[in-house]
């Protein structure tokens, strides 16, 4: 029995390619005291894993060369030394591109599969639900009879978000790209307008849908479609800067907001966001998502990918490319 793995050999120079890692065996590791180890079922796929590639300042220290490559992932515990998870547990934590992790416990997170399948505890009821949910209410402050607009809308965070933003009384326009995505976010989420931003008529459109103006906009890309969202806010809106993934893969630095005036005049406030700042209160957003979820008033999807970690690197760049449907899940 081994381990295979995934690690990072290379720091990406645009989009990652193969070349950039190292697929190889290892031994299966053994606990030691305290820990146990999980065999790893599902890895989430997430737009931030190409800024941890990268040799620069961020919220988190880079991957290092030669390091596993960071991600989260659900699985079983499979053995342990740890009494507070047992044998058979269902677990979810940043277990990395592996089959096989060993932990102590620290920001791992046990998961009900009866209440959902573990696949939906790496998306939906995962970080990209925690995100989504601490992103809008405690950074957007959304009001009833708001305008929200959501970016990425079909996507893991997205998709939440909007979803969320209805059940506390706002007016949900998404932004997504192709008329598939967009008929998806407005028959199956319950948004109540999506602009496909790869139609053409971005700005015409998403003024048409928002006849009143934006009051709060969840961004998840950047780049133009800020800049369209910016011109259209109203006074004291505010903005929860989730993602920019229109630039994660930019061989120069993109250019900022052309709009950015729109903050001043507009008195907006634009805030980043990133899902450990709440780490203390994930039990509340598992406990209220897990509710909302099982009244049927949350629907999640996982766009879930045969292969294992041998085909990592081809799977992570539908990220980039909008070559997935929901919550882009690597299957081990």
């Amino acid at each position: 029995m081994s381990n295979r793995m995934v690690r990072l050999v290379r720091r990406p120079r645009g989009m990652a390619t193969r070349a950039d890692f190292a697929i190889e065996d290892g031994p299966v590791p053994e606990p030691g005291p305290g820990e146990f180890r999980v065999k790893i079922a599902y890895i989430s796929l997430d737009p931030a894993m190409r800024g941890w590639m990268n040799d620069a300042k961020s919220y988190v220290a880079p991957v290092k060369l030669g390091e596993v490559m960071r991600a989260g992932a659900a699985g079983i515990v499979e053995t342990s030394n740890n009494p507070a998870f047992a044998v058979g547990d269902a677990v979810q934590g940043a277990f990395g591109v592996q089959q096989y992790a060993v932990s102590n416990g620290e920001r791992v997170i046990k998961v009900d599969t009866r209440q959902a399948p573990l696949e939906r505890w790496v998306g939906g009821l995962g970080m990209p639900g925690w995100t989504a949910y601490f992103g809008l209410l405690d950074v957007g402050q959304p009001k009833t009879g708001e305008t929200v607009v959501v970016s990425a809308a079909s996507g893991a965070v997205g998709s939440v978000v909007g979803q969320i933003a209805k059940i506390k009384g706002c007016r949900v326009v998404g932004i997504a790209g192709g008329s598939e995505k967009c008929r998806y976010v407005i028959q199956e989420l319950g948004f109540d307008a999506c602009v496909d931003y790869k139609a053409g008529h971005l700005a015409q459109e998403l003024k048409a849908a928002c006849p009143k103006g934006i009051d709060v906009n969840f961004e998840n890309v950047g780049g133009e479609i800020l800049d369209t969202v910016l011109s259209q806010m109203n006074v004291f809106g505010r903005i929860a800067l989730c993602g920019l993934i229109s630039g994660y893969n930019a061989t120069e630095v993109p250019a900022g907001p052309k709009n950015i005036r729109a903050v001043l005049t507009q008195r907006l406030r634009m805030q980043g966001l990133i899902v450990f700042d709440w780490a203390d209160r994930v039990p509340e957003a598992i406990a209220q998502l897990g509710q909302w979820h099982k009244e049927g008033r949350l629907k999640i999807r996982e766009d879930v990918r045969e292969g294992g970690v041998d085909v990592f690197p081809e799977v992570l760049n539908l990220l980039y490319t909008g070559g997935n449907f929901g919550k882009l899940v690597l299957k081990v």
